[in-house]
């Protein structure tokens, strides 16, 4: 029986799968995120131990993802110096010698819900992952969509609403990005307390549903995906009546919709799987190649 390997490798912990040819996991673990030396030990001790066929790799960035580039699953100018310049990729291949693809972790989580979790006949979806940062990956008929290097959808221009003095958390952009305006650490720097003991009937939580639907609406209008799905710990499905709300405010009837309720929704993956799975599927796309 073919297996294929996961690894969603965040910046707080790595969660290593192996799945079958029907992308179902059969095994996983998480394994803390130290340095690059002993974490990718950990990881090929059990890949090792749990053989498998080829091993799709969603990581936290920035990371090479160009697979014509001499630097392809190479960590770039990283938050977290100590793995700046390691070469994921190359680790991984000269230990388990097996077909491996790179990509970032939102790519993978976009590519686990354009198998599983987008919906019948769905070509083309964006997926958003709200937490600690922003992210985003587009998907059209199964090619990620991208260049020179992966999307920096969190970072894209916002228009801070005018009854929010906050200064914003985006070392870079300050409050002029919507991961510096409606990440999770924005709602802390707001009001003081981490935002899980924040109830969601505070403001903060309007204000950022605002600025996801800004992000949301400029999205829709450069690709026009058929879905927009959301992700990531920031987030309920208490916020989604009120970003429909304020992306149809936005559009003002400008450009035709699906129903908002059926284009814009949560991620219905179980155990948060969509980075998983979308890793088993393009370690499945790997070794059909090879």
């Amino acid at each position: 029986m073919v297996r294929y390997g996961s690894i969603e490798a965040g910046g707080t912990k790595f969660v290593l799968a192996v799945g079958d040819n029907d992308l179902s996991i059969i095994k996983r673990v998480q394994i803390p995120t130290t340095y690059p030396k002993e974490t990718l030990a950990r990881c090929i001790n059990f890949f090792s131990e749990n053989m498998v066929d080829a091993l799709g790799v969603g990581s936290f960035g920035p990371i090479d993802v160009a697979e014509d580039s001499d630097t392809y699953g190479q960590i770039l100018a990283t938050p977290k110096p100590e793995w700046q310049g390691t070469n994921i990729l190359h680790e991984l291949t000269k230990a388990l010698k097996i077909p491996i693809s790179v990509t970032t972790d939102v790519n993978a989580s976009a590519y686990g819900e354009y198998i599983v979790g987008g919906g019948k006949n769905v070509s083309s979806l964006v997926y958003f992952t709200i937490g600690t940062g922003i992210g985003g990956g587009a998907i059209q008929d199964d090619q990620f969509i991208g260049g020179i290097g992966h999307a920096e959808m969190g970072h894209g221009f916002v228009m801070p609403r005018s009854d929010d003095g906050f200064s914003g958390s985006c070392p870079f952009h300050k409050n002029h990005c919507y991961e510096g305006l409606a990440s999770g650490p924005t709602i802390e720097g707001r009001l003081g307390i981490p935002g899980q003991m924040v109830p969601r009937t505070d403001k903060v939580f309007d204000l950022i549903s605002y600025y996801v639907s800004q992000m949301l609406f400029n999205c829709y209008l450069s690709l026009r995906p058929q879905k927009i799905i959301l992700g990531g710990s920031v987030l309920s499905e208490t916020e989604l009546p009120r970003i429909q709300k304020y992306f149809a405010q936005f559009n003002h009837d400008y450009v035709v919709t699906p129903p908002l309720s059926d284009m814009i929704v949560t991620s219905k993956m179980v155990d948060n799987s969509s980075a998983t799975i979308g890793n088993f599927a393009l370690a499945k796309k790997q070794y059909s190649t090879v």
